[in-house]
């Protein structure tokens, strides 16, 4: 498995947030956490308790994509080419995918979403 060395995280550093409060994961744990997933292509509860919390991670992924630091880390990884290549992930949620017919009827009984209950 490929991870970032301390050296090699010092290079990336000054591109991340400052890390404030109680941290549990460093920034060089969650960042080899991300790679770890990318390579493996696990799920966030198949993480490896090395890495910390999978909720920990996601959360921090989540905030870091949200604030465009994972766009600025990962080209940053690939212009010192400590990652092969680039990383492409496709993220398919189930909210995203409606049955055929989900168009078709919108109220009633058997309304798609809705709870009879």
């Amino acid at each position: 498995m490929k991870e970032i060395t301390e050296e090699q995280y010092a290079k990336i550093h000054p591109l991340l947030p400052v890390q404030r409060g109680n941290v549990r994961v460093s920034n060089l744990v969650f960042i080899n956490a991300l790679l770890h997933i990318a390579e493996n292509r696990c799920v966030w509860r198949a993480l490896p308790e090395r890495f910390g919390k999978w909720q920990t991670i996601h959360s921090r992924m989540r905030r870091w994509a949200e604030t465009g630091v994972l766009d600025r880390l990962f080209l940053e990884l690939q212009e010192l080419n400590l990652i092969d290549g680039g990383i492409e992930l496709l993220g398919l949620d189930s909210a995203e995918v409606r049955p055929d017919g989900a168009e078709a009827q919108k109220t009633g009984p058997r309304s798609i979403g809705k709870s009879r209950g």
